[in-house]
């Protein structure tokens, strides 16, 4: 008996019932926009709203660039894990030899824990802005609170999650877009910004960070299993071509809507910033960029705002942490109790909260660590993609080869002249 979500295999086909098959597909739909939680968290916040507000419109285009590559690779991740009933780290866990095997799961750790710390220390600088609360306890909160969400995410209860996940994302967007509607951004100044360009080895590293926290490594590992679990729950079982042609299908569309609307609020944050917090002073951390935003767009506004955040970092982390067990379990064959993880990756959060590192720079770097994390992933998935022994029919045609080829030159040679720069100090 086949066991592919939204796959019925002894409903007859009625001829016409177009409505019908829209509804199916639609509920087929999902783990892209878990996925998609990855690209508006804490740290995008931070790099967006730093780069709007010291250098305006410029760097538009590289959230631009870096959101139609999330396209890309979220669509070979999930379409990966279909296809072969299997996750990116499991494939990578098999192929790979023993000494490789835990090199290459040391670096994606690094990286998990990055986005871990970026998104425990937004939800706390987001109880620290609604309630006042120390930031120590804010991340204490934000743990706890995650492992209510991760709760959800148990056998079999994948579709709750997502909706818990889906709805957090709507806040997500509110929170980050309302100010948009009473201070709009200068369409002059946006189309300016589409055009690529640099100021000097700062807005290389603002580049840098954004691309880092907008193409997430941990989100290209964890997509895979998601839609693996979802919709190949035994990857054992034989799929018909059609079934698979469907969820392919389906997961095309999941990937475009949900990435698009990531896009729209990571792009609506570095406008918000542009239009709103251009020459105020104190921006340059999230404290006190809402600080202005209160000011200059209201109180309410500004609840909105950290509303927002809050959603993003309890959303993220919850997220971020599923990813980190993705990534042991597929390379190590190692299971950990997601329970006993949060309590694990939330520790490095709150010491540095607790002797005063600065939040926001904290943020920025983790994104950076990100950026430098993703050729890791991005080279062996297309590889992988493009295998058409591993893929069959599913595997990347020419033009889409090309493109994942091109988003792994432009990443590296990225990351190359951001060590340059930090290297030699040039500017």
């Amino acid at each position: 008996m086949l066991e592919v979500s939204g796959y019925q295999p002894s409903a007859p086909k009625v001829p016409g019932r177009k409505p019908g098959a829209r509804r199916a597909l639609l509920g087929l739909l999902g783990p892209a926009f878990v996925a998609s939680i990855a690209y508006v968290d804490p740290g995008n916040v931070a790099a967006n709203l730093t780069a709007g507000a010291q250098y305006g419109y410029l760097l538009v285009w590289v959230l631009v660039a870096a959101n139609v590559m999330a396209v890309l690779v979220q669509y070979q991740s999930a379409k990966l894990g279909i296809v072969t009933g299997k996750s990116l780290p499991e494939i990578l866990g098999e192929r790979l030899k023993p000494f490789w095997r835990r090199a290459f799961w040391a670096q994606a750790e690094i990286v998990a824990a990055a986005t871990d710390l970026a998104e425990v220390v937004g939800g706390s600088i987001a109880l620290y802005l609604l309630f006042g609360l120390p930031l120590p306890l804010g991340a204490v909160i934000v743990g706890a609170v995650s492992m209510l969400l991760l709760a959800v995410q148990a056998k079999n209860r994948q579709r709750p999650f997502e909706f818990v996940i889906i709805f957090l994302l709507g806040i997500i967007s509110i929170g980050f877009l309302a100010g948009l509607f009473i201070s709009p951004p200068d369409p002059a100044g946006v189309a300016a910004g589409l055009i690529p360009g640099f100021q000097g080895p700062d807005t290389v590293l603002l580049a840098a960070s954004m691309l880092g926290a907008t193409v997430m490594p941990h989100a290209i590992y964890v997509h895979s299993a998601l839609s693996r679990d979802r919709h190949r729950p035994n990857p054992h079982l034989h799929v018909p071509l059609p079934a698979i042609i469907r969820l392919v299908k389906a997961t095309r569309l999941d990937v475009v809507v949900a990435l698009a609307i990531a896009g729209v609020v990571n792009i609506g944050m570095l406008l918000l910033a542009a239009s709103t917090l251009g020459g105020v002073a104190g921006t340059d951390t999230i404290e006190g960029a809402h600080a202005a935003i209160t000011a200059n767009l209201g109180p309410i506004i500004g609840v909105v705002f950290a509303v927002g955040l809050l959603a993003s970092g309890l959303a993220s982390t919850s997220v971020g942490c599923y990813a980190g067990g993705t990534i042991m379990q597929g390379l190590l064959k190692i299971r950990i109790p997601l329970m006993v993880r949060r309590v694990v990756t939330l520790i490095p959060a709150v010491v540095l909260l607790s002797v005063g590192f600065d939040p926001t720079w904290g943020l920025i770097l983790s994104q950076v660590v990100l950026s430098f994390g993703i050729p890791f992933v991005l080279i062996p998935l297309v590889v992988l993609t493009s295998d058409k022994a591993l893929m069959g029919r599913f595997a990347d045609g020419m033009p889409l080869r090309i493109a994942g080829i091109i988003s792994v030159v432009l990443v590296v040679a990225l990351n190359v002249v951001l060590l340059w720069l930090t290297l030699t100090g040039a500017g």
